[in-house]
């Protein structure tokens, strides 16, 4: 069923001008995930609430709840077309209020730690860009079939989401950034067998898929208590990410993947100077793919020791500081690199 709903979701997608390739596909439909997420999460605890004779306070205000403008019911449940935004005024209320609004959760949150942090981040750095609110209220209305309640259901999603990640891998402009094979990637991980209570990271996270994929490998491991899945939760998995619409992806792929409040922030990696790095920036683990055969600036070169305009150069000396003394890394980089004059540079750095 969930299948069937994406593929029912770019097909309309595909009949808008604002939205031209797999990349806007995805953006687009990142973010409404988002917000049916959210809604599902916060009646999920609600109801928990209600159990124990508590009450809930909601993050997201009543005008901007998913069942306020987005799917709002009748009194038997069923889609309310008569309430329901459409058309311009759909579109306007996004545009003018929505987005607004959810953006400046990022002045609001106590840190980047949080949920209300990351709805900041998300919605200040992307745009709607489906153009005719007629198209968006029927994406919206596919998106409402779509729970998140089970394991069994955000699995599933999961799946479907990574193979449209893997799908912007060969939708051109760039696209292939976001992806990197998850045999590779589990390769990888097997390599370095990351343990409960280590601390993973991903400077070049794109997707995030080297750190849903060692999250898999950590909760298939035995016996797992209570503090050991809330370990995964909060204090395993870290990234950074340059790009807006990686960034909305990587977390949007964590969430699928059952971590609810990803540590990913949004963040030149490069911008960073690495005599700053103390021992409790170090990690344990380090899994990336960086990107290579960029050409940095000047200024960036200046926060490293080896000055190259090489991308691939700059990340390693990043990883290198990063990773704690008897840690374990597996990091990709091009054939051509282990030969080139900064590699030996590098060397002797370490």
């Amino acid at each position: 069923m969930f299948e069937q709903v994406f593929k029912n979701i770019d097909d309309v997608l595909h009949k808008d001008a604002g939205c031209t390739s797999e990349l806007d596909y995805a953006e687009q439909t990142s973010w409404i995930l988002f917000l049916k997420y959210l809604d599902d999460l916060e009646r999920q605890k609600a109801d928990e609430a209600e159990l124990v004779g508590k009450k809930y306070e909601y993050i997201i205000d009543t005008p901007y709840r998913w069942e306020s403008w987005a799917a709002p019911k009748a009194a038997d449940g069923t889609f309310d077309h008569n309430n329901a935004l459409t058309g311009d005024d759909l579109r306007e209320f996004v545009d003018a209020k929505l987005f607004p609004y959810l953006k400046g959760f990022k002045q609001k949150a106590d840190s980047p730690d949080t949920i209300e942090y990351k709805i900041g981040e998300i919605f200040g750095e992307i745009r709607n860009k489906v153009q005719s609110g007629f198209t968006l209220r029927d994406v919206l209305e596919r998106v409402d079939e779509l729970r998140f309640r089970s394991q069994k259901e955000k699995h599933e999603l999961s799946h479907l989401y990574e193979t449209r990640i893997k799908n912007m891998g060969n939708a051109g402009r760039n696209g292939g950034e976001y992806y990197t094979p998850r045999s590779l990637i589990r390769a990888m991980i097997q390599v370095t067998k990351p343990e409960i209570g280590e601390r993973i990271y991903d400077g070049a996270v794109g997707s995030a898929g080297f750190l849903c994929e060692a999250y898999e490998y950590l909760r298939a491991s035995k016996d797992l208590t209570t503090s050991d899945l809330q370990t995964l939760q909060q204090r395993t998995f870290y990234g950074k990410e340059k790009k807006s619409l990686a960034y909305v992806i990587a977390i949007m792929n964590m969430i699928l993947h059952g971590i609810e409040t990803p540590n990913i922030l949004h963040t030149n990696t490069l911008a960073e100077n690495i005599n700053d790095i103390q021992e409790k920036d170090r990690f344990d683990v380090i899994l990336a793919n960086p990107p290579f055969g960029g050409k940095q600036r000047k200024e960036v070169q200046q926060n490293f020791p080896i000055k190259t305009g090489e991308t691939a150069s700059l990340f390693l000396q990043h990883f290198v500081k990063h990773l704690k003394a008897g840690g374990h890394a597996a990091i990709v980089i091009k054939n051509t690199f282990l030969s080139n004059t900064d590699m030996g540079a590098i060397y002797q750095e370490c």
